[in-house]
């Protein structure tokens, strides 16, 4: 299988398993070990899980940058 490919195999695949495989090819670039690292992890985790029991409030990515856009420019 050539690259390309796999690319076009990877990018046809829903956005949960291509986070697990972009996630698992950034880990094989650069290892991470550390406690911080777990840390981040299951924080990330955490709130996921918060988000799919609907215990989480979503903000739309707009809004926050235009949130923080706001306050720089004051």
């Amino acid at each position: 299988m050539n690259t390309q490919t796999l690319i076009d195999e990877i990018t046809s695949l829903p956005v949960e398993e291509r986070v697990l495989v972009a996630d698992c090819l950034l880990k094989s670039i650069t290892p991470t070990e550390s406690a911080i690292d777990h840390e981040w992890s299951e924080l990330a985790k955490k709130r996921l899980a918060d988000i799919r029991l609907g215990n989480a409030e979503i903000i739309e990515g707009k809004e926050v940058f235009d949130k923080i856009w706001s306050r720089l420019n004051k």
